[in-house]
């Protein structure tokens, strides 16, 4: 890293924009409040990314397996699969939080959620395709935001340099 130290020596953090991306979701499955929380699955039914390193499509076989927790800070757990347009697959993988108010948790028991709850997510992301494996040596963070209404969760990632 190139980056100006901080005041504690350590390198400072930069931004690269690299894609957004968005994705429809499958009515959520909900399994149910367990000791831990309630746990809702949302199942991937179409996407796409573009920005200036990488354009395609979200494959239809990931998810989300939400953990929301009796706080109301709902705990993210993604899998998912681009496919770009030259035809590389890039697998993804993150966590993040999706904060739904202190009262969130009694809220999404009556049904009843925030029209467009804020993402926070740190993506990894994984192939062998040779002219993406720049994208196995990252860590990125992303911001995002669910709209409720049309079951679509919206993104802009970013390499951390």
């Amino acid at each position: 890293m190139n980056a100006a130290p901080t005041a504690n020596g350590l390198a400072s953090v930069d931004l690269e924009y690299l894609f957004s991306y968005w994705a429809t979701l499958a009515p959520p499955e909900v399994i149910g409040p367990m000791a831990e929380g309630i746990r809702v699955n949302f199942y991937v039914t179409a996407g796409e990314l573009s920005g200036p390193k990488m354009r395609g499509r979200l494959r239809t076989v990931g998810g989300d397996w939400l953990l929301l927790r009796p706080d109301g800070v709902g705990l993210l757990d993604v899998r998912a699969t681009m496919e770009l347009d030259s035809g590389a697959l890039i697998y993804t993988t993150y966590g993040g939080v999706v904060d739904l108010g202190p009262d969130g948790y009694n809220l999404f028991l009556k049904g009843i959620l925030p029209q467009r709850p804020d993402l926070r997510i740190v993506p990894r992301y994984y192939t062998g395709h040779p002219d993406y494996l720049w994208l196995n040596r990252l860590q990125c963070v992303g911001v995002g935001v669910f709209d409720v209404a049309q079951s679509r969760v919206s993104y802009d990632i970013y390499a951390m340099r």
